[in-house]
């Protein structure tokens, strides 16, 4: 019996390394390298909620969603989308968006009705959690129409973290903490917590900003940059704002939506009519004379 020389296996042990070894492109890092960012920023904020920190908190969750917002499309751009960045990305969206402020909401007030105040909390984390895991469950259906892509399916996480907020923003611009401004927080956490679970069709923005006029670049910097300033100068007026004009735009989501599936069903009736009046029609009867009527009949 010959055995193999040691020899003879090299190569394939050194395809191995260099297959289990590969180098990760520049383009596919940077992305997750955002999103760990973020993943920071949000564990930041439950550490500023637990110190009575909120405006640092607060600060910390807007920045963790402006990442959030910058990740996805920097890895597009780079064509560095992976699964294992879109697993990390939901993880971190989970910890920023969820746990985070659910944590701060009853550090902040929620505490005061005890029991009722954390299940509100507990509430919140959780629809957070269903409403991600169905947003990478519905990435992968085939079956859906183009134009679905340009609306989310409930309000997603990280707007549902901004908007959840709108309490403590009150709060900072000068109204006064009371009973009545506890229970309405639970009640509002509740119901933001049940938009993110809902059918509701929302505005998902995938696709604005893709391209950009020419003659609109100058204007965009400049109101980019003022939003910025405004946001830091006047925050929990921006904040204020921002929250209620995205619950006042929620019904025109819906509307839209609605103006899709109308305009699907009249193209697939009449691309229906139309196949219908291309096929051949069968010949019409005619009545037979007593001359074309065969003789054992007559």
């Amino acid at each position: 019996m010959v055995m193999p020389s040691p020899d003879s296996d090299a190569p394939l042990r050194r395809r191995l390394r260099q297959r289990r070894f590969r180098r990760i492109p520049v383009r596919t890092l940077a992305p997750n390298l955002l999103t760990l960012l973020a993943l920071c920023a949000g564990l930041t904020a439950i550490r500023m909620a637990f110190e009575n920190r909120y405006v640092l908190a607060l600060a910390a969750i807007v920045f963790a969603a402006i990442l959030d917002g910058l990740d996805g499309r920097l890895a597009r751009f780079l064509k560095g989308t992976s699964r294992f960045g879109a697993e990390l990305d939901s993880l971190s969206d989970f910890v920023n968006f969820g746990v985070a402020p659910a944590l701060i909401l009853y550090f902040w007030g929620l505490h005061d009705l005890k029991s009722a105040g954390w299940i509100a909390a507990m509430v919140f984390a959780i629809c957070a959690s269903l409403r991600l895991a169905r947003f990478n469950v519905m990435l992968e259906d085939p079956d859906q129409p183009v134009w679905a892509s340009n609306f989310f399916v409930g309000v997603p996480a990280p707007a549902g973290a901004i908007t959840v907020l709108l309490p403590i923003y009150a709060a900072f611009l000068g109204l006064p903490r009371s009973d009545f401004l506890t229970w309405a927080t639970l009640f509002y956490t509740l119901g933001i917590a049940s938009l993110m679970v809902s059918r509701l069709p929302v505005f998902s923005g995938k696709r604005v900003g893709t391209r950009v006029p020419p003659e609109l670049v100058g204007p965009l910097i400049v109101a980019v940059i003022l939003f910025i300033a405004l946001l830091i100068a006047y925050p929990w007026v921006i904040l204020t704002a921002g929250s209620l004009a995205y619950l006042a735009c929620l019904p025109f989501g819906w509307l839209s939506y609605r103006g899709y599936q109308r305009r699907e069903r009249a193209s697939a009736a009449e691309a229906g009519v139309t196949a219908a009046a291309a096929q051949p029609q069968a010949p019409l009867l005619r009545a037979v004379t007593d001359d074309e009527r065969p003789a054992r009949l007559n």
